[in-house]
């Protein structure tokens, strides 16, 4: 195919994949079931933050975190007593476990206590010079800002170490997109769409590949930049639209 072929093909698969059947098995479905905004960023953002591994065990797995929180996160979180927030930290999910789920909660109260919640703490690096590399390398030191174990690092991804940060990424996606087609939930209104980056992973890298729009063989934030410029040749204004393309075709079509 050539690259108008390839940009048809896209547009056609995205159409297809961005629908609301879509959230039936994504774990996109885990925050669509709040209403309260803080709500859905925080289930938003600890669904995400636990994505790798089956899709079933990640919606099962998030639900049964939010159940810890009796559903009701944000209050939960920032009334929650220091003995209470210990009994709701006894969650895992592969390797975030115990002390990784203490101290995610822990600084989410932080965020929402004493520095504007999770938009705000994404949004500073990206007023700085509108980019998301500078939304996730800030939002990283903030979140970490809180005394805590090494091992814990490890679950946000660190773009200044060349991570792909495909589920920061996919967060940003759900918060900041919207579409009026029913998937993504677009309450964040300062990082445009046209800026988003793609969640890169094994599915969209290696469709990515087989069509020739990326060449670069490491999943890394490299990566993302290379294929990202050609998607915005494809739409400047919402480039990221084939995200669900790119995972559809490699994740249902075996593409």
């Amino acid at each position: 195919m050539n690259i108008q072929e390839i940009k048809e093909f896209l547009d056609e698969k995205s159409d297809l994949y961005n629908r609301p059947r879509f959230i039936e098995t994504d774990p996109i479905q885990v925050p669509k079931a709040f209403s309260r905004k803080e709500d859905v960023e925080i289930a938003g953002f600890l669904t995400a933050t636990i994505s790798w591994g089956t899709r079933k065990s990640i919606i099962q797995n998030a639900h049964r975190l939010l159940q810890l929180l009796d559903n009701q996160p944000y209050e939960f979180i920032t009334s929650a007593s220091e003995r209470e927030l210990v009994i709701a930290s006894e969650f895992i999910h592969r390797t975030f476990n115990h002390t990784d789920t203490l101290y995610f909660l822990k600084s989410i109260r932080k965020l929402y206590l004493h520095q504007g919640g999770l938009e705000n703490a994404f949004l500073g690096g990206f007023r700085e010079d509108t980019t998301v590399y500078s939304s996730l390398k800030q939002f990283r030191d903030i979140f970490f800002e809180l005394p805590g174990p090494e091992r814990t690092r490890k679950h946000l991804s660190d773009v200044t170490t060349g991570s792909a940060a495909k589920r920061l990424n996919m967060y940003l996606r759900w918060m900041c997109r919207e579409d009026n087609r029913g998937v993504d939930i677009g309450i964040w209104k300062g990082i445009p769409a046209a800026s988003l980056m793609l969640p890169l992973d094994v599915h969209t890298g290696n469709v990515a590949r087989k069509l020739g729009i990326l060449k670069r063989k490491q999943n890394d934030w490299k990566a993302v930049e290379e294929v990202m410029a050609v998607l915005h040749t494809f739409d400047q204004a919402d480039p990221v639209k084939y995200d669900f393309a790119l995972f559809g075709l490699g994740a249902f079509e075996k593409f």
